[in-house]
Formats: C-alpha cells, structure tokens, sequence
C-alpha cells in the first residue's frame, strides 16, 4: 500500500516510517506536518491510506478528515499518541469517514517491530477492506423458516466508515418510548465499543449499551456489537458472539449479523445499512428483503463513503433509499404501522418512484 502519513513530531513520523518499512508491501509516499498539508498532499497524490494524527498545529487531524473524505475519499486510519485520551476526538474523526484508531509507535520501548505490530495489523486489516483481496462474503445459508409471532419487532443497523455520526443523527430521532428493539452493528474495535456506547448515550433518547452472550432484544433498548467476534443470533431470538469466519476482514460483520436474522428471528424486522467502506452488509440485507423484511438503505449524497450502500443498491437488497435525515422518521412510522415484514417483496418502490427490483 501506498501510504502517507500526517503527524507533526519527527520522533513519531520516524517511528512510523519504521514501522511502514518492516513490510515490503507498503512504502510511505509523502510526509504532511499539519492537516491543511494533509488535504493538499491528497489532492495531488492520492495515497491508499493516510496514517492521521489528531493533535496538531493549525487544522488538526479531525477538520482534515473531514476534508479529505468530502474532497478526495480515501482511506484513514487514526494514529494518535494515546487513542483512549482523545477518544471523543477519534469518534468525531470516525463520523467523518475514518475507518479505525490506533496508538502511535514508540521509538525506543522495545525494538520496533514489536511497537509496530498492532499498526501494522490494523493496515492489513484496510488492504483487505479496500481490496476485497481474498475476502468473500459469508456464505449465503438459506434462511430457516421461523414462525412469526407478530409482537416482537426489531430494528437491526450496519455501520461503518462514517458510521457514529450517523448512528447518533437515527438514534437521536428515535423516541425513547420507540416501540421495537434496536441492535447495531458498528465496524470498531472492541477497546472503543464501550466508549461508542457511552458517545451514543449522550444524544440517544433510548439507552445504548454493549449486547452481552444471551442477550435478547427488547423494545426500548439499543445493543451495540462489543466484541471482534462477530455479534449473531446463535437460536430464535438470543444474541451471541461467534468467532467464525476467522479470516473475514469485517470484525464485527453486519453479513454475519443479517444473515443470523434471517434464521433466528422469530418476529417482525427492519434492516439498515449506512454509509461505510466495502461492502459488508449487502448481501446480508439482500437476505432480509429475500424473506419479506422491509430494507433501507442510506443515500449517496449523506454518506460520508457510499461502499457499502452502493453495494447493497447493485444487489437490489433495498426497499428504500434514503438520506439520513429520513432515517429514524421512516422507521417510526414502520413501526407504528406494523408494515416492518412483507413489504419488501423484490418490485417495491424506491424513495424517487423507480422501481429497484
């Protein structure tokens, strides 16, 4: 991978330049020392990952995202001195289109390969999110027939790039008296999951927390995958943690968790998907509409990055496309008028009268 890297110590810059250079696949491309270098070096040379610091003179690492992600779209993964301390910044930068964060290496605490190796695992996991290389979906398992019992509804989301900002703006026009339950795959590392949970609390008027093995879902509350296994109902109606496909390249996977759907839920579902890079979730939600759920799928124009969206619109998957203001307002008067299931059927009609199907 083609690599730049924006952060303002050459102590750091030197440690990840060393980092970039145990692994002959990735080479560093350019070095920017503030964000507004940041936006111009990716104007002109657009790499395949930009490594991004936070805290820096002038525009810091949160406004360069933004711009990189509304100008020249590309990869970014935070690297910032201590990920934990600057955690209400990470997710901002993460609502804008950042994918993942990571602490900075450290010259001179152990040799650097051994301080290099979770970065180095993080730009692996990237390469193959941005190159589908050697990465299939989970095999498409025909979904076990379930009886409905027509009272338990549930709402179920995939995320990712750009993902918490738009998970907070549909959580916010919820009502907290909202009448089905709500379970969120979110691409995260499982050492933010709890922060997410508590982020999302602030703005959320249901309460968010972190689904736990056995979970079930109930109306009125919203679970958040918390682990890098992947979040799947293991039998009708409880929630649980599965560890395969080892080698999927989406850890928590939004395919893994629909497709669970498609076989356990026993009642009335709506599936989401927002804005994120790749395409998880798309053949997933395409599994939901296959067996009647009502599907929605976030527009390009409010996407911070249309991946995966995109993907799910050439499957067909959606019901619905729609910008995300009308998000929370379409699932309300979903779940008031109990149309959650079957009226997905493959020939429904897109938001602009077109048909999808």
């Amino acid at each position: 991978m083609r690599i730049g890297i924006v952060n303002d110590m050459p102590l750091a810059v030197e440690a990840l330049r060393r980092t970039i250079a145990l692994d002959p696949a990735h080479r560093t491309v350019w070095v920017a020392h503030d964000g507004a270098e940041a936006v111009e070096l990716c104007a002109r040379e657009l790499p395949d990952l930009v490594l991004m610091d936070l805290i820096m003179p002038g525009m810091n690492g949160v406004e360069a995202t933004r711009r990189i992600m509304a100008a020249t779209p590309c990869p970014i993964l935070i690297v910032t001195g201590s990920v934990g301390g600057n955690a209400s910044k990470v997710y901002e930068a993460m609502g804008y289109g950042a994918l993942d964060a990571v602490d900075t290496p450290v010259l001179g605490l152990g040799d650097a390969k051994a301080s290099g190796m979770q970065l180095l695992a993080k730009i692996t996991i990237i390469g193959k999110l941005i190159g589908d290389r050697g990465d299939s979906p989970p095999r498409d398992e025909r979904p076990r027939a379930v009886a409905a019992t027509g009272k338990a509804g549930l709402v179920v989301i995939g995320a990712s790039a750009g993902g918490p900002a738009a998970l907070a703006e549909v959580l916010a026009g919820l009502p907290g008296d909202f009448p089905m339950g709500v379970v969120i795959v979110q691409h995260v590392d499982r050492q933010f999951a709890a922060g997410m949970a508590d982020w999302l609390n602030q703005v959320s008027p249901l309460p968010v927390r972190l689904a736990q093995e056995g979970d079930v879902p109930r109306a009125g509350t919203v679970l958040l995958a918390g682990s890098n296994d992947h979040l799947c109902f293991k039998s009708p109606g409880w929630l649980g943690y599965t560890a395969e496909p080892k080698d999927y390249a989406y850890r928590p996977s939004v395919d893994v968790f629909f497709n669970s759907v498609c076989k356990y839920w026993p009642g009335r579902a709506i599936g989401v998907l927002l804005t994120g890079m790749g395409r998880d979730g798309a053949a997933g939600l395409k599994a939901m509409r296959g067996k009647g759920c009502h599907t929605i799928v976030q527009d390009q124009a409010s996407c911070a990055v249309f991946g995966m969206p995109k993907a799910a619109i050439a499957l067909h998957a959606a019901t619905e496309v729609l910008p995300l203001s009308r998000i929370a307002q379409r699932l309300l008067a979903l779940a008031g008028d109990g149309a959650a299931c079957g009226a997905g059927a493959p020939n429904s009609m897109c938001r602009d009268g077109r048909q999808d199907g």
